[in-house]
């Protein structure tokens, strides 16, 4: 007996259909379906005609595609004994479980000794998660090399958008026609990479942040991975994500169990703004997400650097408690012997050189100014020069016989290892439970190379011993914040993000950088968890210098902090920044908690964003000229995402500073500010924009009557 199977949301809809006790066969995923759609007129509209040179019967696409069922794009499951048996099963369903929102399938092979479970929820905002798992039922051991998620998606839809980058320059968008055959993008870091696509969109051509269909894939997981698109010549395309695994590196004993990472596909019709929708929808729901305010913070890495004297870092706190601060972070330095990046990575004990008395003296200085304390580790580390390595050269992650590769004076110590595992926690845990400490950076500083523990490849088990020294330490430490950093934006995906409570998406505090950075960041991260400060006016990474206002205008809509030798500033550049952080403070309920809108300017060297609250009542946009144009004049630019019907008073926001420009008046809602403005013009006309200079940013702010 066949029943369908319909998965739904408000937005989206999964539709399957049983298929005797073989596994089911999918013939939907996307848009919103009707809810009294019946199995015969889905069949009847999309069965494919049988052709020459295939199958007698079209070829059914099932939830866990394999080549034994005539699919001839790539399979979901790769794998064999170790004497080439057991690699093609024919998987027969034992059970299936479904609603309106979960699907949940067993099925095994039996000849083959394998079998399977399939889950596939889709959550409120429309995110389909589908997770795998494959235990070995034979009696030798099975090999697996791949095992992987993936949905179908239509063969009109030929255009990829995925993102690359590199330290500093992470999250660069990327477009290339989908033709027939497979695009693959693989991560071999043993973290996610600063060239890691964050998520693999295809859809309509030229689709943009507000209009066309678009189907994306994101892979929870923060070790290698691969996600690939493809169409071919027989009709069918689909969008696919997995574990990279190395040759070898999951073996199955006879009873093991092998849980892939969970993959998340999103759908939708207008544009990237409804992926990014879903994605936030998704995150925000969690249990671990966030629910107070993101407190401003002020990191003292480029204002001190390793000088770490008490005297230095309380007249930081000083000038940073003055400014509206709330939270003062020590980053490198304060433990061990580490007055250098080349050596005592790993120790993790407060140095006596530096803090005879502790760090308590520093701490109690912090909080008495009214703002929490937090630390930065790379517990994942340790340098050849500490005492942790002499101690036990052992817990070095490394191929016996050799020394592993060094990558920036460090090695990767093996979390693997039960009592290297146990040492790391226990420092770990005594820290936080000696000091009032609220808040933890966490960085990851390099990529893994020839990463073995016990002589096998060890990514897998590197990165789940890191989710579960993160699990440990923020179960014995609720009241703990942490940041996941890795050499900036190295580690930026959802497996990591359910540990973390935010991250630091790039090492660069360029102001004009972090706006194309942060803009794709939110492709898939809400802006709340995406760590963003205002540094000095010159950037050492890439030698800008950059006015106050555009620096300003970069960090206020994300988790916003300072970058900055506040000690040092001038009395007007503090009251700069307190204005900047005060207008924060005012507007971070509605920044962190509305709808993310971005507006498509594809043929000027703009870069334009906003939130807006779910009600439509109030909203923030963000315009920042990157370089010059022809155009004389700021032109007009349409907003998006407002309510039609209502009245809008539009004013700027400036943000302790008025961003120069090339004009001899300004457009009528800067020179009078509150002017008002229907939601229904400024989505169709659009907005007049000052003639701003290049490397200057605006925000507008529209509260409704």
């Amino acid at each position: 007996m066949m029943t369908l199977i319909h998965l739904r949301s408000a937005t989206t809809s999964l539709v399957a259909r049983t298929d005797g006790d073989a596994l089911p066969v999918v013939l939907h995923w996307g848009s919103r379906l009707p809810d009294g759609v019946g199995e015969d007129e889905l069949v009847a509209a999309i069965r494919q005609v049988v052709t020459h040179s295939s199958s007698d019967e079209p070829m059914s696409r099932r939830l866990l595609p394999l080549g034994v069922d005539g699919w001839r794009l790539r399979p979901a499951l790769a794998g064999s004994a170790a004497d080439g048996t057991r690699f093609a099963p024919r998987f027969r369903t034992t059970r299936v479980d479904s609603d309106e929102t979960t699907l949940r399938v067993e099925a095994q092979d039996p000849d083959a000794g394998l079998a399977v479970v399939l889950t596939q929820v889709i959550h409120p905002d429309g995110l389909l998660e589908m997770a795998t798992e494959v235990r070995n039922s034979g009696e030798t051991a099975y090999r697996l090399d791949a095992c992987e998620a993936s949905v179908p998606i239509p063969m009109e839809a030929v255009e990829i958008l995925d993102l690359t980058g590199r330290w500093c320059g992470e999250r660069a968008p990327q477009r290339l026609p989908l033709g027939m055959g497979t695009w693959i993008r693989e991560c071999r870091h043993g973290r996610t990479g600063h060239d890691a696509p964050l998520a693999l969109c295809v859809g309509d051509p030229g689709f943009g942040f507000r209009h066309g269909r678009v189907w994306a894939l994101h892979l929870m997981w923060s070790g290698d991975s691969r996600l690939y698109a493809e169409r071919s010549p027989v009709g069918r395309a689909q969008l696919g994500a997995g574990e990279l695994l190395a040759a070898g590196e999951v073996v199955l004993d006879p009873g093991a169990t092998y849980t892939a990472p969970p993959v998340l596909a999103a759908y939708s019709d207008r544009g990237l703004d409804g992926i990014s929708a879903a994605f936030h929808g998704y995150v925000r729901a969690r249990a671990s997400h966030p629910r107070t305010p993101r407190p401003v913070l002020l990191n003292t890495w480029e204002a001190v650097y390793f000088d770490h004297r008490l005297d230095v870092l309380t007249a930081l706190a000083d000038r940073a408690a003055d400014a509206g601060i709330e939270r003062f972070v020590l980053d490198d330095g304060w433990f061990g012997s580490r007055r250098n990046d080349s050596r005592g990575l790993g120790d993790w004990v407060v140095s006596e050189e530096v803090w005879p008395d502790g760090l308590t003296p520093l701490i109690d200085h912090v909080r008495s100014r009214g703002m929490d304390f937090g630390i930065w580790v790379e517990p994942e580390m340790a340098n050849p020069d500490s005492d942790l390595v002499r101690a036990h050269p052992e817990w070095v992650l490394h191929v016996p016989g050799r020394e592993p590769m060094l990558w920036r004076r460090q090695r990767v110590i093996d979390l693997a290892d039960s009592d290297c595992f146990a040492h790391i926690l226990e420092r770990l845990d005594t820290l936080l439970s000696d000091y009032a400490i609220a808040f933890v950076k966490w960085d990851h500083n390099r990529d893994l190379v020839d990463a073995a523990h016990d002589g096998r490849p060890a990514v897998r088990a590197q990165t789940l011993a890191a989710y579960a020294l993160f699990d440990e330490l923020r179960r014995r430490h609720p009241g703990v914040d942490f940041e996941t950093c890795a050499s900036g934006g190295g580690r930026v995906d959802l497996g990591i993000l359910a540990r973390t409570d935010r991250l630091w998406a790039s090492d660069t505090i360029d102001a004009l950088e972090r706006q194309r950075i942060n803009l794709w960041t939110s492709l898939v991260v809400p802006p709340e968890l995406i760590g963003s400060h205002i540094g000095g006016p010159h950037t050492h990474t890439t030698g800008r210098n950059a006015s106050f206002a555009m620096r300003a205008a970069s960090a206020v809509f994300w988790h916003m902090g300072v970058e900055w030798n506040v000690s040092s500033l001038t009395d007007g550049e503090l009251v700069m920044l307190r204005t900047a952080i005060e207008w924060h403070k005012a507007h971070r309920s509605l920044l962190h908690s509305g709808d993310v809108v971005r507006i498509d300017t594809p043929d000027r060297p703009l870069i334009v964003h906003g939130v807006v609250a779910g009600d439509r009542s109030e909203a923030v946009f963000s315009v920042a000229r990157l370089r010059t144009e022809v155009v004389e004049g700021g032109g007009h630019l349409r907003l998006d995402g407002l309510d039609p019907a209502a009245s809008y008073a539009v004013s700027p926001a400036f943000l302790g500073e008025v961003p120069s420009t090339q004009q001899l008046s300004w457009p009528e809602w800067v020179a009078h500010p509150g002017t008002r403005i229907s939601g229904a013009v400024l989505m169709t006309m659009g907005l007049a924009l000052p003639n701003l200079h290049p490397e200057q940013a605006i925000l507008i702010h529209l509260r409704r009557d």
